[in-house]
């Protein structure tokens, strides 16, 4: 595994997912200075994953035929510069082409790291994966924590620092382009260094793993999207505090992330998925019946284990089942997948804006019912019904 380039796809990962990361925690203060309600700020985060679902397999087949790593660095900057601008823009319209081309900028990022992380993680994929996908993971941490700071100092323009990291990233991955270029040539001319890799692409497994991923969506997007309202609405905790409970929701998650892809590496990729979608249930149901704020926050640490640690087994699942589609894989499984819960987010705000939040908070814990059945027909690449060993 080239460590050095692992790290730094990883941290382009972490740049780019800061965006996502940020925009919920944006919505509370364009809520309470624009009068917008719950469904119109849900709308927003539609827009950020819309163009981005659609787009980002696109980009995956793209990778697939004629790999272009300047999507990388180009990508992180459109996904800070889109975002950046939301702060300058009073119509609702104008925001929400700004997110949108935010998301446009995290599709083409996507599908091509991903592939990338593929490549340089040799024979150790969950591993390597998983490093990959924590940088996600700490993005989504750290951006409610950027984003929150410096719309408490500065409002909303307070939005223009999102440009920073975003330039910083996009340079250093610019003048690592063509080395990550040269060596996934070398790669391909040394053939396959992954044994247990078939040759043929399984569409069904892939087809049923993508509705595992789908339900994983549903619930990050859903957690992701109004955990900061919860907090502020059913707890009447401050904009400060709210913040707060994503941070710590993501960062336990990237956690849960680095080590889901060990464990996967050492006893299987399927195990990893069953068994965290088997604990995420309880959890859920338990979360959304309790009214002590300390207990909810203490709880967010398990949630976010189980809901993470599947993440970057099902990414390489995808990619084995696809091997001669890894791009695609990673498109679907990162990125089509992953946007699908921002498109159903706004049916959770028309939701919570009839029913109430708590009401929205109860149908997410229904998801994990629908995930866990499906992940029990998920097979070993090949063909096999996993019994012992999957991964």
């Amino acid at each position: 595994m080239k460590h050095r380039y692992v790290w730094l796809l990883s941290a382009g990962h972490m740049f780019t997912d800061l965006n996502q990361g940020a925009l919920p925690a944006i919505l509370p203060f364009l809520i309470l200075e624009s009068n917008m309600n719950y469904g119109a700020a849900a709308g927003l985060v539609f827009a950020a994953n819309f163009a981005s679902s659609i787009v980002q397999p696109l980009f995956g087949h793209f990778a697939d035929k004629i790999s272009k790593p300047w999507l990388m660095p180009v990508g992180v900057l459109m996904a800070g510069l889109g975002l950046a601008a939301v702060g300058f823009l009073s119509n609702y319209w104008f925001l929400f082409a700004a997110v949108t081309i935010s998301g446009i900028g995290i599709a083409a990022f996507h599908p091509e790291a991903a592939r990338m992380a593929n490549r340089v993680s040799g024979e150790k994929k969950g591993t390597g994966i998983s490093i990959f996908s924590v940088g996600g993971n700490a993005g989504f941490a750290l951006g409610p924590v950027i984003s929150t700071t410096a719309l408490l100092l500065c409002g909303l323009k307070g939005t223009l620092v999102l440009i920073v990291p975003a330039a910083v990233m996009a340079a250093a991955l610019a003048l690592q382009a063509k080395k990550l270029q040269e060596f996934q040539v070398l790669t391909k001319s040394q053939g396959n260094t992954d044994s247990s890799v078939n040759t043929a692409d399984e569409w069904g497994p892939f087809s049923r793993l993508t509705v595992v991923v789908f339900c994983r969506s549903a619930i990050f997007y859903g957690l992701n999207t109004f955990l900061p309202l919860y907090w502020i609405n059913v707890f009447q905790q401050s904009k400060a505090v709210s913040g707060t409970a994503l941070t710590i929701l993501f960062t336990v998650g990237a956690i849960g992330t680095l080590f889901g892809g060990r464990i996967a590496d050492r006893f299987g990729y399927i195990k990893v998925i069953r068994v965290g979608f088997a604990l995420l249930l309880p959890l859920l149901l338990f979360f959304t019946k309790i009214d002590n704020v300390a207990l909810a926050t203490l709880l967010l640490i398990p949630i976010g284990l189980s809901l993470f640690a599947p993440f970057s087994p099902m990414i390489v699942l995808g990619q084995k089942y696809l091997p001669n589609r890894i791009g695609l894989a990673s498109g679907v499984t990162l990125g089509l997948a992953v946007s699908v819960g921002g498109i159903t987010t706004p049916i959770l705000g028309w939701f919570a804006d009839h029913y109430g939040l708590l009401q929205a908070m109860n149908l997410i814990t229904y998801v994990p019912v629908l995930a866990i059945i499906m992940a029990l027909t998920l097979t070993i690449p090949g063909g096999k019904v996993p019994v012992k060993e999957d991964g």
